[in-house]
């Protein structure tokens, strides 16, 4: 007999906007109540418990999915657009990846620290890549031209980078933060990695704020 291709069934439209309303709901929930029962996270997407684990086998797959989801929507939100970009001074374009990192992360930012240093860190590493492989390039183009700080190898400045803005992020969710603070601080926390001082980095996050309004 011929041999023929197995259809490729693809997913019912309701079933799979109920797999992403789980996950919003599960970003919102847990960033509120860490927690949080499956039944809240479930109702909060306007579905049953059954429906719930019609998607997702444990709590454990939930987050890992809520996990790979937002390094997806970070990635999307930092680099959109970025190849196409005339490069600026190394310096704003590293303020312009904390400002806009921080936008990304500040409605969810419990869940968000949770990410980046809970049990699926090492999921989220990896799907960050592309965003660190950008962070990178403009740390060793900041290096190449003497605005960055030359005493630390290029690769560690990096993640030395990623870490002060990790930081905040922590800072944010022991102590109320606004949202204008948390931007601020990560811009400046990011630029006196790389070895700016006081003055010279808010004249730089002023100058991006101007050109954000």
């Amino acid at each position: 007999m011929p041999l023929t291709t197995p259809r490729i069934r693809t997913p019912r439209r309701d079933a799979t906007e109920n797999r992403e309303a789980l996950i919003l709901a599960a970003a919102t929930v847990l960033n509120a109540d860490p927690s949080a029962s499956l039944e809240a996270v479930a109702t909060e997407a306007g579905l049953s418990r059954r429906a719930f684990y019609g998607h997702f086998a444990t709590r454990d797959a939930l987050l890992a999915e809520v996990a790979l989801h937002g390094a997806a929507r970070i990635n999307r939100a930092m680099l959109t657009g970025a190849p196409d970009e005339e490069p600026r001074v190394p310096a704003t374009d590293l303020a312009l990846v904390g400002a806009r990192l921080w936008d990304e992360v500040d409605h969810v930012r419990s869940m968000a620290l949770m990410t980046v240093r809970g049990p699926h860190a090492h999921l989220v590493g990896d799907a960050l890549l592309p965003l660190r492989r950008h962070v990178l390039r403009i740390v060793a183009r900041g290096v190449a031209d003497g605005s960055f700080r030359t005493d630390i190898e290029v690769g560690r400045l990096a993640r030395l980078v990623e870490s002060a803005a990790i930081s905040v992020l922590d800072e944010s969710t022991r102590h109320p933060m606004s949202t204008s603070e948390g931007r601020r601080l990560v811009v400046l926390s990011v630029l006196a990695m790389v070895g700016f001082g006081q003055a010279d980095a808010t004249a730089i996050l002023t100058t991006i704020q101007k050109a954000r309004a």
